[in-house]
C-alpha cells in the first residue's frame, strides 16, 4: 500500500518521515484511522528526562517514554555495559542447562534486593511475557501438586498487565478485548480500588477497602475456592489510571487470599525499582507475594529484560514436575540475554551507587505537592499518586464528579495542550498520568509542572 504524503497532516515537522512511517508502520495503542492523517510524532534524541523531536524542540518526557526510562535518556554507563558484553558475548541462551555470568549474576543480585523470600528468577523481555509465564506457573505448580482444578486467575477491572492472550485477558481494560476474543476462560476480574471514583455516598476509605474484600471473597465462594488457583494486582494501578490502593485494602485482600491458598502474584513492571520511593512497590504496601514481576525499570529501558520471581513451594513443584515431564518446557530465545542482562545489572549498580532512591524520596514530596495543586483547576476532579508516579482526572462536573462526553476526548486535549509547553505526558481516558525519569531534580519538577499549569490554563480557555 502506498500512501501519498498529501494524506499527511503537513504541519507535523519531518514530513517525509512521516509519510513513510504511515505506509509502513502499525502502531500499538493508535487510532489507526486518525494515525493516517495526523502521522507520528517523531523523536530523534534524548539526554537526561528531555527527548528531541524532529523540529528540533526539548520536551520533558514525563512519562519516561512508557513508565520506563528510569535514569533517563542518555546514561552513558549504561551504553557502556551494552557495548561492553555485545563485543564479548553477544548472544547466549539459558536452555538445557546452559548459562552466562550476566544473567546468573543478575539473578543473584535480584534475590538479594527481592523483599520477600524468593527461590528463583526467570528472565523474559518484556512485563506482559513475565506476568504471561506467571500464568504458565500457576497452571504447571497446581498440576504438580495435584490440585488441577485450582486454574482460576483474578485480575481487576482496570488492571494492566500486558497484551499476550493471557497477559491481555488479566488487563481489565475494554480496548485491550473488544475484537480480540479475549478474555479467555479462567481470567476473572474484580472491582477497581479507586476510592475517589467507586466508594458509596459516605463510605469512609477503609470500609471501602473492606467492602472490595468482602466482593473478593464473594467472587472466590461464586466460583468456588477449589478453582481459584491466584490473584494478580499491581501495587499501583498504571495504565488503568494511576489508582492507589485505599488504606487496608491490600491488608484485607490478601487475608482473603491466605484464606482460601489462593496465590498471590505481584505485578511491578511499573512499580519496581525506586518509583514509589523504596526499591520494590511491594515495600511500600508490605505485600507478601508467591510470584513477583518486573521489567520496565529493571533496565531503565535501555534494552528489553523482564523477570518473574517465584518462591521456594512453587519451585519445588515446578522441579518435581519438570522430573516426570522430563522437561520444564517453558523458555524464550532470549530469556536471560547476556546484553539484556549486562545492561540490567549495570542499572542496579547505578541505583545503589547514586542513591537513586534516596533521590527519589527526596524530591516526591514537591511532586506530589505540585500534582495536589492541579486541584485549583476547575476541571481537575482528582489527583492521586504515590513517590514518582501520579495522575489528574479530568471531569466536567467537579461536584459530581461527572465524565466528559465522549469519554478520553479531554485527556487527548490537555495532554496536546501540554506538549505544545514541552511536556509529554500520557492520556489514558480521560486521566492523564505523569512518571518521570527517577533522575529528576526539584528544579525540573517545577519546570514541568509550571508547563502542565499553563497548558491546563490554555485548555481551560477552550472550554
Amino acid at each position: 500500500m502506498t500512501i501519498d504524503a498529501t494524506n499527511v497532516n503537513p504541519t507535523i515537522p519531518g514530513n517525509s518521515d512521516a509519510s513513510r512511517d504511515v505506509a509502513s508502520y502499525l502502531h500499538p495503542y493508535t487510532n489507526l484511522v486518525t494515525h493516517e492523517k495526523t502521522g507520528p510524532h517523531i523523536i530523534t534524541g534524548g539526554n537526561g528526562i528531555y527527548v528531541t523531536d524532529d523540529s528540533g524542540r526539548n520536551l520533558i518526557e514525563g512519562m519516561a517514554g512508557l513508565w520506563c526510562a528510569s535514569l533517563g535518556f542518555s546514561e552513558k554507563r549504561l551504553v557502556d555495559a551494552a557495548t561492553k558484553q555485545l563485543s564479548t558475548l553477544p548472544y547466549y541462551h539459558t536452555f538445557a542447562s546452559k548459562s552466562t555470568n550476566p544473567a546468573i549474576d543478575l539473578a543473584e543480585k535480584l534475590l538479594e534486593l527481592v523483599p520477600v523470600p524468593m527461590s528463583k528468577v526467570f528472565f523474559a523481555n518484556s512485563g506482559s511475557e513475565a506476568t504471561d509465564s506467571a500464568v504458565k506457573m500457576v497452571w504447571y505448580y497446581h498440576n504438580a501438586i495435584g490440585q488441577p482444578e485450582k486454574k482460576k486467575i483474578i485480575s481487576r477491572k482496570k488492571g494492566y498487565h500486558g497484551v499476550t492472550v493471557a497477559a491481555a485477558s488479566m488487563t481489565g481494560l475494554p480496548g485491550n478485548h473488544k475484537l480480540f476474543d479475549l478474555p479467555i476462560d479462567r481470567i476473572l476480574h474484580t472491582d477497581t480500588p479507586h476510592y475517589w471514583r467507586e466508594a458509596q455516598p459516605g463510605e469512609e476509605e477503609e470500609d471501602f477497602a473492606t467492602r472490595l474484600a468482602e466482593q473478593l471473597e464473594d467472587l472466590i465462594q461464586a466460583e468456588g475456592p477449589e478453582t481459584v488457583g491466584a490473584f494478580i494486582a499491581e501495587p499501583i494501578m498504571g495504565a488503568g489510571g494511576v489508582i492507589v490502593p485505599p488504606r487496608t485494602y491490600f491488608e484485607k485482600i490478601q487475608e482473603v487470599l491466605k484464606r482460601y491458598d489462593i496465590l498471590f502474584i505481584a505485578d511491578e513492571v511499573i512499580c519496581g525499582f525506586g518509583r514509589t520511593g523504596r526499591m520494590f512497590a511491594t515495600e511500600t504496601f508490605n505485600l507478601k507475594p508467591d510470584m513477583i514481576t518486573v521489567a520496565k525499570q529493571l533496565s531503565s529501558a535501555y534494552q528489553p529484560i523482564s523477570a518473574l520471581f517465584i518462591n521456594d513451594t512453587i519451585y519445588q513443584a515446578v522441579k518435581k514436575g519438570s522430573n516426570e515431564v522430563g522437561t520444564f518446557g517453558h523458555g524464550f530465545t532470549y530469556s536471560g540475554h547476556p546484553v539484556a542482562a549486562a545492561v540490567a545489572l549495570e542499572t542496579l549498580k547505578i541505583y545503589e551507587e547514586d542513591g537513586i532512591i534516596e533521590h527519589v524520596r527526596n524530591v516526591m514530596s514537591p511532586f506530589q505537592k505540585r500534582l495536589k495543586d492541579l486541584n485549583k483547576f476547575d476541571h481537575v476532579g482528582e489527583t492521586r499518586g504515590r513517590g514518582l508516579i501520579g495522575a489528574f482526572e479530568l471531569v466536567a462536573d467537579k461536584c459530581a464528579k461527572t465524565p466528559f462526553e465522549p469519554y478520553g476526548a479531554a485527556g487527548k486535549a490537555v495532554a496536546e495542550a501540554c506538549l505544545e509547553q514541552g511536556v509529554i505526558l500520557r492520556a489514558l481516558g480521560d486521566t492523564v498520568a505523569f512518571c518521570p525519569p527517577l533522575i529528576i531534580t526539584e528544579d525540573q519538577i517545577n519546570d514541568m509542572f509550571d508547563k502542565v499549569e499553563a497548558g491546563l490554563t490554555a485548555w481551560h480557555a477552550t472550554r
